[in-house]
């Protein structure tokens, strides 16, 4: 038992500032989990039981982890632990390597006989190698200290012709270059076995030790005899070598080579370097890659589709010199931009300069980029478009986009709407409209379980509010289910939420920007499937709210969302967020009301479940069994983290089907929803994780 410390035994040499540094007592948890560093949480149950040591109670918090079977056997404290993470992995070799114990000695007198001055001291210590007893008797009989099991072999390797050679200083260099095995190698020798025994060309370089051994006198490798294996590790070279690093890259993957030639030959092409082989097997990460793979598009697809493509490969953040590609690529990416020119001005002798056509394809490739809430300010390297002083005045596309709607066409379908609206429904929609009309703001949640119909609400909310020019921002927590709202986006994406939440974590919007602006102008925000994020995320939004809206009325300080109108929606019972290795109480704690702002908020319910009224499906029984139909309505909802070209119906979840597969860019079809039909164009981009708490880099 520890202790005891913290509030019950204050004066415990354990405590230091108030608190315990061994962070007792520890919470009780109901099952054993791994933390966030890779450290165990262990199980500690709440069953009342105690234990009393200096005259306190103590409780299963305080008890220390122990192995018990280590603890009998030796008598002492031994704990076990999952090695699990390379800072553990460190820790243990910082043991290994730290050499031997010392001991400072120093032998003098406190006085000088001969002369009364004062001693140095510094000079007369010595740094002694410290032996305990029981480390001196070991080596004395001579006992083992260490074991190494399988034997690692280090496999060398070298650029033709570049062998190394080992001789004296005073061996006659004649001799030296003369001698019979000046030429043989280790890696030379590999080539040779390749070529002799059919079953090492299945085995890659680091491979080979598994199956052969490596004799050195007679410099040659041979079939293993007996079952023992070894694990072959090759040199290791810095990527600044050049070409040795380049071959070392292929001899990790390419089986049973017989020159170097066979190295450099990739998928029967013959190729120059071994940079160039790594290139063709796609081994290195080079922009080049991108601009084959636009150039490879170029053959088949529009230049409207390619400047997807660029934009696409630009919020993927892959491509590490912007503008080499940009240069590279400029005149394909604006190919049809001059006739698109002459079409809009009716005039086919128009003729645009060099500047000009770079010009329009940046305005058009930003206005992309604005679509998906990103612009050039966000990629530094790339040249910006020029505008003349009409186009600045109405630069924010964001908000002209959100002002695009047919309002006649949405007022009729208002009015439509309105007429099927049930009494708990009329309610809802009511309350939310009366706040967003006296424009004082309002925070509601929409509570319903699948089937009452919260995206008929949502529908009305929004045509009720475009139809007479206003904006509202809809977003959802998954991007499959913001493609069922209108211009809906997904949360992250519109109001830029890290993936990466803590408790002071903000949005990363700034005032002034577009997008700011575009939610300073909003009337309404609606948040389908709130209950599936973390309450961070609401925080993080309320956070940004008060920044950018705090010089529009400083009456709305204290109000949550800085006085916005927000309806959250969605269904506890259902999905709730994921907390990796997470407890119940980990979640619930996570959820959303759990939130500071939830007191604030005005729970509406909707409880008559539509899907089973006849009059809503009056032919469902007819259409049950009908696969199309189904197909048409089905909502697939996966839990990934990346989402691309939400505007144009690709997200996670989209289904697409592949209609062109070439060597760096595939072509697809978007299958179901508003967009079914529209092309789509993936290329290789880096879609590696995030995450810190992964203990190794994935690059």
């Amino acid at each position: 038992m520890h202790g005891p410390c913290g509030a019950a035994r204050k004066s415990s040499p354990y405590m230091q500032n108030g608190r315990c540094t061994k962070h007792f007592p520890k919470k009780f948890v109901s099952s054993t989990t791994i933390d966030e560093d890779g450290y165990p949480i262990y199980r500690r149950r709440d069953d009342g039981r105690t234990a009393k040591r200096v005259g306190i109670e103590l409780d299963n918090r305080y008890v220390v982890p122990r192995n018990r079977f280590l603890l009998l056997k030796y008598g002492a404290y031994i704990n076990v632990e999952w090695c699990n993470q390379s800072r553990s992995i460190k820790y243990l070799f910082k043991y290994v390597n730290k050499g031997n114990d010392r001991i400072t000695a120093a032998f003098s007198q406190s006085v000088n006989k001969e002369d009364s001055g004062v001693v140095d001291e510094i000079n007369m210590y010595c740094d002694c190698r410290y032996i305990s007893p029981c480390k001196a008797a070991w080596r004395i009989f001579k006992f083992p200290i260490h074991h190494r099991e399988p034997l690692v072999e280090r496999l060398s390797f070298h650029l033709s012709n570049n062998q190394i050679v080992i001789f004296s200083d005073d061996d006659p260099i004649d001799a030296v270059v003369n001698r019979p095995t000046v030429e043989e190698s280790m890696f030379l020798s590999w080539f040779e076995a390749n070529e002799t025994f059919p079953e090492a060309r299945k085995l890659t370089y680091a491979e080979f030790p598994l199956k052969f051994v490596w004799k050195q006198n007679p410099k040659r490798w041979e079939k293993r005899r007996i079952s023992a294996f070894s694990i072959g590790r090759i040199f290791f070279v810095p990527p600044g070598s050049g070409e040795q690093y380049y071959l070392r890259l292929l001899l990790n993957v390419i089986k049973g080579p017989k020159s170097y030639d066979e190295l450099k030959r990739i998928n029967s092409c013959d190729h120059e370097t071994f940079r160039d082989a790594c290139y063709a097997l796609g081994l290195l990460d080079d922009d080049k890659e991108y601009v084959d793979a636009i150039m490879e598009a170029s053959n088949w697809v529009m230049a409207s589709y390619l400047r997807q493509l660029f934009a696409m490969l630009l919020l993927s953040n892959s491509m590490s010199r912007l503008e080499r590609i940009w240069q590279a690529t400029w005149h394909l990416l604006s190919e049809n931009i001059l006739h698109e020119e002459r079409t809009i001005l009716d005039h086919p002798e128009v003729e645009l300069t060099y500047h000009e056509l770079k010009n329009h394809y940046l305005q058009k490739l930003e206005v992309f980029l604005k679509g998906c809430g990103r612009s050039f300010q966000d990629f530094p390297t790339m040249p910006r478009p020029v505008y003349n002083t009409e186009e600045v005045d109405n630069i924010n596309r964001l908000i002209r986009d959100e002002l695009r709607y047919n309002k006649r066409a949405l007022a009729e379908e208002h009015q439509q709407l309105v007429k099927n609206l049930t009494d708990e429904q009329k309610s809802v929609y009511e309350k939310i409209i009366r706040a967003v009309n006296e424009d004082k703001g309002g925070f509601f949640f929409l509570y319903g379980f699948g089937g009452t119909d919260k995206t008929f609400v949502w529908r009305i909310l929004s045509s009720a509010i475009i139809s007479r020019g206003d904006i509202v921002l809809t977003v959802a927590s998954r991007g499959i289910a913001s493609l069922l709202l209108p211009g809906g986006r997904t949360a992250h994406s519109r109001f830029v939420i890290p993936l990466n939440l803590t408790e002071d974590s903000t949005c990363n919007i700034k005032q002034g920007t577009p997008l700011a602006n575009l939610i300073v102008k909003a009337k309404l925000i609606i948040w389908d499937e709130a209950p599936m994020m973390h309450r961070y995320c609401f925080e993080a939004l309320d956070k940004t709210l008060r920044d950018i809206l705090k010089f529009k009325d400083a009456s709305n300080l204290d109000h949550p969302f800085r006085g916005k109108t927000i309806v959250l929606g969605g269904d506890f019972r259902q999905i709730l967020l994921v907390i990796p290795k997470g407890t119940r109480q980990d979640i619930v704690n996570a959820s959303l009301n759990s939130s500071y702002l939830w007191p604030h908020c005005q729970l509406l319910k909707l409880t008559k479940n539509m899907r089973l009224q006849e009059s809503t499906y009056p032919d469902f029984n007819s259409r049950c069994s009908d696969i199309g139909y189904l197909q048409q309505r089905a909502i697939l909802a996966p839990t990934l983290d990346m989402e691309f070209q939400i505007t144009l119906g690709l997200c996670n979840g989209t289904r697409l089907i592949i209609t062109k597969l070439g060597n760096q860019v595939i072509e697809t079809k978007v299958l179901l929803g508003q967009m079914a039909g529209q092309k789509a164009f993936i290329s290789r981009m880096i879609l590696t994780p995030s995450d810190a708490r992964i203990p190794f880099k994935f690059q």
